[in-house]
Formats: C-alpha cells, structure tokens, sequence
C-alpha cells in the first residue's frame, strides 16, 4: 500500500504540464563544468542547531559547523576539466568528497573518472543548503539511500538536449561489507560501509546509473539505480583452490540492488518533491550468522524500502518587487529497514519509522537561507513521537 501511495503522487507529478520543454537541473559541479573560466571556486556551508523537545526531560541542544564545502576547479580546454570538492564536517573532519576529470568524447558523451558521488536519488546530488527544505536532509537520504555516496570509479555521462535527457552509466569500487567484522545491521543498514576514496578496495566491482527527464514543463523525473557486490577483505591473497577458505569469504559478501525514483516539480508557487527507494539483498542468512557477534546473528534485512513526500508554497511569489522567497513545507517520511528478512531473523518494529517534518525556508537570495523547522519521528515500538526542533543558516557560491 505504501509503495503504491508514492507511485501514485509521482503520477500526479508528470500528469502536470506535459506539453512543454524546460532546461535541466544542475548541482553546482554541473553548474561549474559548464563555465567558461579557466579556475572555477565555489562553495557551501551550514550551520546547525538541533534542540530535542521534551515534556518530561530537558535535554541540551546541539550546535554544529556541520560542514564548510569548497570546490576547485579547472578547464584545461573546452573539452577536458578538473572538479575537486573539499568537504571539513563538524568543523574538525576533512573528506574529499569528489575528485574527478571529465573529457567531451562527442557532443552527448561524457567520460569521467576518479572519485564521484554514486547518481542515486536526489539529495546525493544536490545536496547544497540552498537547494532542499529542512535544516537537516531527508532521513531516508541517511538511512536508506547513503548521503554523501561517493566513490572511485569510471564511466559515462551526457546531456542529451534534443530528447531532454541527463544521463549517467559508471562502474565503481564497491561497498565495504566486512573488514575485521561486518559493517551492514538493521539498524546502520549499508552507511558504514561507504568507502569514501579512502584507502578503498575492491574485488568485485560495482555499476551505478541514473536517468533524468526535463522535457515536461516544471517537472524533472529520475530513474536511479545501483548493483554488485559487497567488498570483503577475507577475499585478499586468497588462493583459488582453497575450496574451505572460499566458502568462507563468500559467506562475509551480499549481494545488493538498489532502485530510486524520484521527482520534482514547480507551479507558480507551490513546490512539490518526491523520492522511493527499494533496496533488496542476496545471501543475508549467510551473512548474518558469519558476522554474529557473541553467539547472537547480526540482524541485516534482506530488503528495505523508504519515501517521501513534500510540499512547500512560496508566501513571496506574488510580491513582484522582491527575489526573496518564504516556503512553508511540509515533508512526510516512511522508511522501513526491515521490510522483508530471512528465516532466521525476527522483524524489528524499531526498524520501521515514520516522521514529519514541517518548518519554513527563507531564502535571502538564490544563494543564501535561513531555515526552521519541527520534526516529529515514531518508530511502529513506540508510542509517542519524538520531537526534534531546528533551525540553521546556509549559504552556497
């Protein structure tokens, strides 16, 4: 029923307009490939505070430089360009977040290499301040899709103007399922095992893709989707005739896909978005017991699924004299990391969440924003919701 419910508010989406062109939508790498300049700087930055609410405790609040972003840049020529992305979070850890060259093959062919944000869903790329409601991103951006996903690898991509299409094919290094212990549970899901470009191995590669549609008036749609294995390091100088120690390699690997649909559209005022995701996974029963911890199974599900739905209208379109805006919203949130499990796992109920996030947006210019917002999240175990408030700056250049 609730797969049913997203699909049938994107339908709403791409019934609107549907006889008119628009221009696509570009992140700010996007935005810095296509300058002419030779040296391209840029940026963004948050900050955050973060209050829990409640009507028996009190709790303190926490602040956080969430993270301060810069982007350098550089057109060798018109057909051949350099992107880094420098990334500090809670004012204390420093990530490379993309590193990349691009080459212009042909008029719609792209290929790019080196270390990239994996096209899945919407907020993995664009994910600046100024560019999404709420101070804190999309819970299923953390929980079921993997913000910010990146990793090292190569492929293709394009801008297919005469049939509005952005497209983007790449294989990659894969997540990292076991090191010294297993990194994917119930409750992380596959977020520790991002790799980040740091020190990242491989034995099995990864493919990622993602298709977007602009060619309906407002509305841009995108079909995201991710396949392979999961990285073990037990694989390292293992010989091919070990039968015994293969087995038990095999046993710390999943096999995982991964399948978004996401979609935003804009009339006049009112602003509406979108995102479902379905994860399933192989072998879990396998993995699950390899990675016990003190006798008891690890608790990985064998698919998990995640959506939400947004809406948010622009007080300030009407008032002509002025660029900037005020959007209340609202955002409805369900994602269950739980969804199916194997035979030998028992359905968390703390797995499967719900929350809604209402708050306003104020938007000084195109490139700066204060934000506000409550968030209330329940677990199908609890029986009260948790109430979060917040409020932030953010700024992108």
């Amino acid at each position: 029923m609730k797969s049913s419910f997203i699909l049938s508010i994107l339908l709403l989406f791409s019934a609107c307009y549907i006889n008119a062109q628009d221009t696509p939508i570009f992140n700010s790498v996007e935005k810095m490939l296509n300058d002419d300049g030779k040296l391209g700087i840029g940026g963004y930055g948050e900050v955050h505070y973060n209050q829990p609410l409640s009507s028996d405790l009190k709790e303190t609040g926490a602040v956080d430089l969430h993270r301060m972003v810069m982007f350098l840049g550089y057109n060798f020529t018109k057909n051949t360009q350099f992107i880094s992305e420098i990334e500090f979070e809670y004012a204390k850890e420093l990530w490379i977040e993309q590193a990349f060259l691009q080459h212009k093959i042909a008029k719609f062919i792209n290929l790019r290499a080196g270390l990239m944000l994996v096209p899945m869903g919407i907020i993995n790329e664009y994910h600046e301040p100024v560019t999404f409601n709420g101070v804190e991103r999309p819970i299923i951006d953390n929980k079921i899709s993997l913000s910010t996903w990146r990793e090292i690898g190569a492929g293709f991509s394009g801008n297919v103007l005469p049939v509005s299409l952005k497209y983007q094919l790449y294989v990659m290094n894969g997540l990292n399922g076991y090191d010294s212990k297993g990194l994917f549970t119930g409750a992380a899901g596959l977020r520790e095992g991002r790799q980040k470009g740091s020190k990242a191995y491989i034995h099995s590669p990864s493919f990622s893709g993602k298709i977007e549609y602009y060619g309906i008036k407002s509305l841009n749609i995108g079909i995201s989707g991710y396949t392979g294995k999961s990285q073990s390091k037990l694989f390292n100088k293992l010989h091919e005739d070990s039968t015994q120690m293969i087995a038990r390699a095999d046993s710390s690997v999943i096999g995982i896909s991964m399948l978004g649909v996401d979609a935003r559209y804009q009339f006049n005022a009112l602003e509406l978005r979108g995102q479902f995701y379905v994860n399933s996974f192989s072998n879990t029963l396998e993995y699950n017991k390899f990675t016990s911890v003190n006798g008891k199974n690890n608790d990985l599900g064998k698919s998990m699924i995640g959506y939400y739905v947004e809406a948010g209208y622009n007080i300030f379109r009407h008032i002509k004299e002025t660029t900037q805006q005020l959007v209340p919203f609202v955002r409805y949130e369900y994602y269950n990391t739980h969804n199916s499990v194997d035979a030998e796992t028992t359905q968390n109920k703390a797995y499967d969440n719900q929350s809604i996030t209402t708050g306003i947006t104020y938007k000084l210019n195109k490139n700066a924003v204060i934000k506000a917002d409550l968030q209330f999240a329940k677990s199908a175990s609890a029986t009260d919701y948790k109430k979060v408030f917040n409020t932030g700056i953010g700024v992108m250049f």
